[in-house]
C-alpha cells in the first residue's frame, strides 16, 4: 500500500532453505544501509529469513522476551513501539499469535491490538515502508475449488485469519492517510527445509501473496 489507490498483488513464493545468526551480525558490525527493526525476530520465520536480508543493512531483530542479540519488545505496549521504532527506514511486523485454532482472548493482545500498536507508531515516527506478515488464512473461507487470486477481498476461515485480514486493513489505513508505504504479505506455506512436492496437498500448499500492496 504505497501511496494511494486500490489494492493490487503479485503471487510470491516463501520458501527459506538456510538461516544464519543474522541478527546478531549487524550488532556488531557498523552498517551503512536502511535501518530495519523486526518484531517476532525470535520466532521460526523471524530467525529464518534474517540470513535473506541484505547484508549492509542495519537489522533489529526484537521479540517480547530479549534474546541472545534480539532485543524485547512487546508490542502490545504503543508507547516502547514508537521508542523501538524512532529513527527506523522500516519496520518488518512479523509477532503474532501463529494458531488458526486459537481463541479471540488469545488473539486479541497481539494480533489485534499489538498490529494496531505497530502500525501506528510506524507512522507516528515517519517510518518509510511498513512490512505487515498476514496469512493464507486472511482468505481461507472461500469455497473448495475457488481459485484464490492475489487481488481477493478477505475472507477468512477462522478468527485467526481475521485477525490477518485486520492487519491488511489496518496497512490500507496506513498507506492512504500516512506517508508510510505498506506491504502485507499473505504467507501461504513456510517450511525451513524444501518440502517433498509430491506429498504437498494442493489446498493446504498455497503461496505468499503481497495483499494490497502500494
Amino acid at each position: 500500500m504505497e501511496g494511494t489507490g486500490g489494492p493490487s498483488a503479485e503471487p510470491v513464493a516463501l520458501l527459506v532453505r538456510s538461516r544464519c545468526d543474522r541478527f546478531g551480525s549487524v550488532l556488531a558490525v557498523d552498517r551503512t544501509g536502511p535501518h530495519v527493526t523486526v518484531t517476532g525476530a525470535g520466532g521460526r520465520i523471524g530467525r529464518a529469513i534474517a540470513s535473506l536480508l541484505p547484508a549492509h543493512w542495519d537489522v533489529r531483530g526484537t521479540d517480547l522476551k530479549a534474546g541472545e542479540h534480539v532485543g524485547a519488545l512487546d508490542v502490545r505496549d504503543l508507547e516502547a513501539c514508537r521508542r523501538a521504532f524512532t529513527g527506523v527506514d522500516a519496520v518488518i511486523h512479523l509477532a503474532a499469535v501463529p494458531d488458526p485454532a486459537a481463541s479471540g482472548q488469545l488473539l486479541l493482545p497481539t494480533n489485534v491490538i499489538g498490529a494496531y500498536n505497530v502500525a501506528q507508531a510506524a507512522a507516528d515516527r515517519g517510518v518509510r515502508r511498513l512490512v505487515l506478515a498476514s496469512s493464507l488464512h486472511s482468505v481461507s473461507g472461500a469455497p473448495d475449488g475457488t481459485q484464490s487470486r492475489s487481488d481477493d477481498q478477505p475472507r477468512p476461515g477462522n478468527l485467526y485469519g481475521a485477525t490477518k485480514a485486520w492487519a491488511e486493513a489496518l496497512g490500507a489505513w496506513i498507506a492512504a492517510t500516512t506517508t508510510t508505504s505498506v506491504v502485507a504479505l499473505r504467507i501461504g506455506y513456510f517450511a525451513e527445509l524444501r518440502p517433498d512436492m509430491r506429498t504437498v496437498v494442493a489446498r493446504g500448499f498455497g503461496v505468499a501473496e503481497p495483499a494490497g500492496c502500494r
